[in-house]
């Protein structure tokens, strides 16, 4: 069996890479970012699993796979558990947190072989976690406010929003309060049919897009009520499904 290996640390992804050569499993590569991972599969002969790590230097893994179409099998490494459900949009078989031991690693490389002997298993795995990410949504988020907590209902959500390395919800009274969690988290529990993520900033709440206009290089610029702090741009790669989801 061959594997690529995306990892940001070095020391971590040698660990990996001599703990597959242990299991007999071939690294062929060993790439870091998000862009080196783009070039390289563009370029080369996928193998059959890849071991990525889901934090990047220069961004989240999952840009690469909307600019590189995958058919092999993965297996997420990561310290983080926030972005399981979003993994298995992918064709990701196992989601093993840092620090990995033989024995989880033993196991990702068994439901390899495993989904290798049945084809078909693959794709009912992912028809379940779809429908797990619609029936299994967010309704309110609670925050804190100065010594209270406050509970804020979807339905007063205009927008949400990153800055600072940090994630806003923006109210329709005007009011931005962080919460602990990513955007891209967020995608996976938020209702779509009311929620779409027009850049690498911005979540939108459909019922308080104002006004929608064309912009340079085929993105769009959205106006929304009550919310005049930022400018929101839909990026180009995004605005075919932004105006399916309008639809």
């Amino acid at each position: 069996m061959k594997a690529l290996i995306i990892e940001d640390e070095i020391p971590s992804s040698r660990r990996l890479a001599r703990k597959l050569a242990d299991a007999e499993v071939e690294v062929v590569a060993e790439l870091s970012s998000v862009r080196q991972s783009i070039a390289w599969l563009k370029n080369n002969e996928h193998p059959e699993v890849f071991f990525v790590d889901i934090q990047l230097g220069d961004g989240l893994v999952f840009e690469i796979f909307k600019e590189v179409s995958i058919t092999s099998y993965i297996i997420f490494t990561t310290a983080y558990d926030m972005y399981a459900l979003q993994a298995f949009d992918y064709k990701s078989i196992a989601y093993l947190l840092k620090p990995i031991t033989n024995e989880k690693l033993a196991e990702g490389i068994a439901k390899v072989k495993n989904f290798q002997a049945i084809p078909n298993r693959m794709e009912e795995i992912q028809q379940l976690v779809q429908y797990s990410k619609e029936t299994v949504t967010k309704d309110s988020f609670a925050v804190k406010i100065g010594r209270k907590i406050k509970i804020i209902k979807l339905a007063e959500i205009v927008c949400l929003y990153s800055e600072y390395n940090t994630t806003f919800i923006h109210t329709k009274n005007d009011q931005s309060f962080p919460i602990d969690y990513s955007l891209s988290h967020l995608e996976t529990v938020l209702p779509r049919q009311i929620f779409n993520r027009a850049n690498r900033k911005f979540i939108l709440h459909k019922t308080f897009i104002k006004d929608i206009i064309s912009y340079t290089n085929s993105r769009l610029q959205i106006k929304l009520n009550n919310f005049k702090e930022q400018e929101i741009i839909v990026s180009r790669e995004r605005v075919k499904d932004f105006k399916n989801w309008l639809n």
